[in-house]
């Protein structure tokens, strides 16, 4: 029995060690707070292909933070996180609902991870359903945290989402369903591209589902109303307005059927670089600790529904 127990602490020991060493292979965590520091990552098309992604200023629609909707942030938050900005990378409430949940239905179909979380698996994990990749989540969000402002692990997370096939980025996603910049979306269009998170190849795929994602878009309008960050002609206005992505299913169906050319993918690198002339010149605030448009009475933020960010991982 003794002769057991020591290689079962063996194993777990190894584990851990294993798990230490991966880690220290990822790329420091505080070169993330430079604004002008850019980084190579891997993403992956709809046809299970992957292409380097570059994350900073010289990724054409990267949207500085600053220039991203109060509306937009308020939406993801308040739908995706709603304990942004009182947790310290993880939710240890949610973390026990989600293993009770896995546990009786014997899957790991829902994750419960923050903002952070989600932020620190794009940048450096990859997306496999694991309990150690889990475990190296937790970690780098909890670094995320002691090292980033809250306004810029926002700014990282909403520049690196998925929103469509090779569409990475809330600049990409606005000029992709839109054709405009991310400092040009209307309140509903905000709701919208912050509804489509969970899922957007599929569950929340609005050439699919476009009914479902309005329903939620709905559901997101109504917390920004109740968290003050829209007034009642500004919500009642984006209830009425319907999101013009007309024509757009033959521009999805002509990306899933041609794979996108890009150059030959490499390893994840990092590479300190200028921003553009045009990001230079609007400077994101360096100490943002919430979005702008809080409601002026304050307060924590109202749960989200049920359903919200339970497809995350």
């Amino acid at each position: 029995m003794k002769k057991f127990s020591y290689y079962i602490l063996l194993v777990v020991v190894c584990y851990f060690a294993y798990i230490v060493i991966s880690l220290s292979l990822v790329p420091p965590v505080s070169d993330l707070a430079d604004r002008k520091f850019s980084m190579t990552i891997q993403v992956k098309d709809w046809q299970g292909e992957y292409h380097p992604f570059v994350v900073g200023p010289p990724n054409r629609y990267w949207t500085p933070s600053g220039r991203i909707p109060p509306e937009m942030k308020w939406a993801v938050i308040l739908a995706e996180d709603s304990n942004f900005y009182t947790h310290e990378g993880f939710d240890v409430k949610a973390i026990k609902n989600a293993i009770k949940y896995d546990l009786e239905k014997k899957s790991l179909k829902r994750g419960a991870s923050t903002i952070t979380q989600q932020a620190a698996k794009n940048l450096f994990l990859s997306r496999e359903k694991t309990i150690t990749r889990k475990l190296k989540e937790i970690y780098l969000a909890w670094r995320m945290e002691q090292e980033l402002s809250k306004g810029r692990i926002i700014e990282l997370y909403l520049n690196v989402v998925e929103l469509g096939p090779m569409v990475y980025g809330i600049g990409n996603g606005a000029h992709y369903y839109f054709g405009k910049p991310a400092s040009a979306l209307t309140p509903r269009e905000c709701a919208f591209l912050a509804a489509m998170l969970p899922g957007p190849r599929v569950a929340y795929n609005p050439y699919k589902n476009l009914g479902k994602v309005l329903r939620r878009s709905n559901m997101i309008l109504r917390l920004l109303r109740q968290k003050g960050v829209l007034s009642e002609g500004e919500y009642q206005a984006a209830l009425a307005q319907q999101p013009n992505i007309a024509g757009m299913q033959r521009k999805v169906d002509k990306s899933i059927a041609t794979p996108p050319v890009f150059t030959a993918p490499s390893s994840a690198r990092n590479e300190p670089a200028e921003p553009p002339a045009d990001a230079a010149q609007e400077k994101a605030p360096e100490g943002e600790s919430a979005p702008s448009g809080e409601s002026p009475a304050g307060g924590a933020p109202p749960a989200a529904s049920e359903d919200a960010g339970q497809e995350k991982k």
